[in-house]
């Protein structure tokens, strides 16, 4: 799944795709900023993301639902 962080005054978002369910992505973001503490994700190619809470503009988390590829019929 796709997650989007944008961090506030800089042009550029953060983004990076992650396995971790939306769920729990969604759980860490709102405990994070909810106890003012430093958002911690980890990507899908084992790299740590680290996001201070008080920075964060906002968080766009994608669907977990994987998309088809191809010209088949559905």
């Amino acid at each position: 799944m796709d997650i989007e962080l944008g961090i506030q005054n800089v042009a550029r978002a953060v983004t990076f795709s992650t396995e971790e369910p939306a769920a729990a992505v969604n759980a860490t973001i709102s405990t994070a900023v909810a106890e003012n503490k430093p958002i911690v994700l980890n990507d899908d190619k084992g790299r740590r993301i680290i996001v201070p809470a008080g920075a964060l503009g906002y968080a766009i988390v994608g669907s977990e639902t994987k998309h088809a590829v191809g010209f088949g019929a559905l």
